[in-house]
């Protein structure tokens, strides 16, 4: 039986969040985070360590980094400032995600044009189907098999093209409430990946596919002995400058062309963040029903730690946006994984955590309420 959930005395971040953890003064580990971050990270000289680290990968005859993009803000964010400021010349990489959008497709077709050279990886659809279904279904992960590739894709290119160091953008671990095990330590490898981004699950996943190896190419992790030998050297942009989400879309909207969408995004009050595909709404109402928390809890917290809301605000926009019912994607999402409504149905019924939910008219519904 679950201990009654309780909320951050600071943000909203919810008790339920795996891997959370609250000081004595009931404060989570994200605002612990921005407190560390405020009071004892000396920007200054991270900012040097990355001037350091970029110099000695410095290559007048290729690319000197790698950056993994979408077209969304994050990811143009890093890639402006590694040219812009940092005068490097960084080789962008983007796995096209299942159900992409159409506004997706601009995007990042607006970066490239904005002065950056992308690779852009297509794997398999069928191999990415049969994997994002065997997330949906064994880990309620609705796109588990292009979470698989952003990772090993992209080093997959590192190796092929010598490339020695990869950036991604925020450890979303220290930033948003879960383990703070790279917190003084900007350089992370496969086995980080694979435990807290892949949340333990891709051996299994992969071995459940049924899938060749061909088909798994770009799923499949390089060997580490292979990663040795280029001295791959994998980072994350916000160890280095202290990570504000909103400054990031207002950079990559003036610099690199990005648009937002017309409307809030389902299920929040935000329109500027993960717009590039139709499977994220699935991803955060499974991930409502496994915890408690919508994509509102995550963006109001966001808000409430950079000083842009207070919490007594964060509170009444969760109440207004989390408990959303996505049933104008129920068709696309079925005819997608081919199944049909009553299946996905059933995913709903055997990922819902019934110390948190009950079912009324064949719809869960919450059995709590923020505060």
């Amino acid at each position: 039986m679950l201990e009654d959930p309780f909320w951050c005395s600071t943000c909203v971040t919810m008790s339920t969040r795996p891997r959370i953890q609250f000081d004595s003064s009931g404060r989570c580990s994200a605002c612990q985070w921005r407190e560390y971050k405020e009071k004892q990270i000396d920007w200054m000289a991270r900012w040097s360590s990355l001037e350091s680290l970029c110099h000695g990968h410095r290559n007048k005859d290729s690319y000197d980094c790698i950056v993994a993009v979408s077209g969304g803000k994050d990811g143009s964010y890093v890639s402006y400032n590694l040219k812009k400021r940092l005068n490097m010349n960084p080789l962008t990489v983007t796995v096209r995600p299942a159900m992409e959008t159409y506004l997706g497709q601009k995007n990042l077709s607006r970066f490239v044009d904005s002065g950056f050279a992308n690779i852009l990886i297509s794997p398999d659809p069928e191999a990415m189907k049969t994997l994002n279904r065997i997330g949906l279904s064994e880990m309620g992960f609705s796109y588990y098999g292009w979470l698989i590739a952003i990772h090993s894709a992209v080093l997959k290119v590192a190796l092929q093209f010598s490339i020695p160091l990869v950036f991604y953008s925020e450890d979303g671990e220290c930033e948003y409430g879960g383990d703070m095990q790279l917190k003084d330590n900007g350089i992370y490898g496969v086995d980080y990946m694979l435990s807290r981004y892949m949340e333990a699950g891709y051996d299994r996943v992969l071995r459940n596919s049924g899938l060749s190896d061909s088909q798994l190419y770009w799923f499949t992790m390089p060997n580490q002995a292979d990663l040795d030998k280029i001295d791959l050297k994998v980072t994350h942009w916000g160890f280095f400058e202290s990570w504000d989400p909103y400054r990031n879309y207002l950079v990559a909207k003036e610099h690199c062309g990005l648009q937002e969408s017309d409307e809030s995004n389902v299920g929040t009050f935000t329109n500027f963040a993960q717009t590039d595909q139709d499977l994220y709404p699935l991803h955060v109402y499974l991930m409502y029903l496994k915890y408690g928390f919508g994509r509102a809890t995550q963006d109001a917290g966001i808000d409430v730690r950079r000083g842009a809301m207070s919490r007594a605000q964060a509170v009444q926009l969760v109440k207004m946006y989390d408990d959303f019912y996505p049933e104008e994607y129920f068709e696309s999402w079925c005819q997608y994984y081919g199944i049909g409504r009553e299946d996905l149905l059933e995913v709903f019924d055997r990922w819902a955590n019934r110390d948190l939910f009950k079912k009324v008219n064949g719809r869960w519904l919450a059995k709590f309420e923020i505060r």
